[in-house]
């Protein structure tokens, strides 16, 4: 999600999304319905002509709305485009929050793991894609959130990772820069997947995930989650 840092850190629990909103105070199902028209609409501009070249005029237009109607729920674009690219980092970066005392091995919470966190990042296409294409374009505000969610999924991934090593499941070297290698493959689909190609979603996912797991060093008696052998 365009943030792959894996220094340890203990987050304090779950970010939120910095706030900065228009003059909408409260929430309600019917302006939940209205913001998430106004985010769909942002979002096929976004994707399909960049952050710089798309203007709250455009916005309006594909809504046939008023300005004043978008600036009810949103301050400006970059509040907009924050907007959409959080909940793919949510995604993403907590696919491995597992339930307390999960007992599984840990080489099954890895595979399973990053098999969400690509399976989130083709999802939420094309959003997930934005803080790769345009990292310029966030606050600081929001880097440092996304840093800490990214934290988040590394404090939980490396540990698991020198689990499932010393296990005999995975063979690697170096821990960090096994995962963040891993990792690398969902973080370049922004440059290539486009839901309409050859391969179905979830044929993309289950190719990537495996690719990813090789990285990682999976034996191959533990490829395929299948596998009793």
């Amino acid at each position: 999600m365009g943030i792959t840092s894996a220094t340890p850190h203990k987050p304090s629990g779950r970010s939120a999304l910095p706030q900065g909103t228009g003059r909408q105070r409260a929430a309600t199902a019917g302006t939940d319905v209205q913001r998430e028209r106004i985010l769909q609409a942002a979002a096929r501009l976004f994707a399909a002509q960049g952050y710089a070249n798309t203007t709250m005029a455009q916005i309006v237009r594909a809504l046939d709305a008023t300005k004043p109607f978008v600036y009810y729920y949103f301050r400006d674009k970059q509040e907009i485009f924050e907007t959409l690219s959080w909940q793919p980092a949510v995604d993403c970066f907590t696919s491995l929050d597992f339930a307390e005392g999960d007992p599984r091995p840990a080489v099954e919470k890895v595979k399973e793991g990053i098999e969400r966190l690509i399976r989130a990042t083709v999802a939420h296409h094309p959003c997930a894609f934005f803080p790769y294409r345009e990292p310029q374009v966030y606050r600081a505000e929001y880097i440092a959130a996304q840093k800490k969610l990214a934290h988040h999924f590394y404090d939980r991934l490396c540990p698991l990772l020198e689990e499932a090593r010393r296990d005999g499941d995975l063979d690697f070297r170096e821990t960090k820069l096994t995962a963040l290698a891993a990792l690398s493959l969902p973080g370049f689909l922004y440059s290539w997947y486009r839901p309409e190609g050859r391969l179905a979603p979830d044929e993309v996912v289950a190719e990537l995930a495996q690719l990813a797991w090789r990285v990682l060093g999976l034996r191959e008696r533990g490829l395929f989650s299948g596998d009793k052998s």
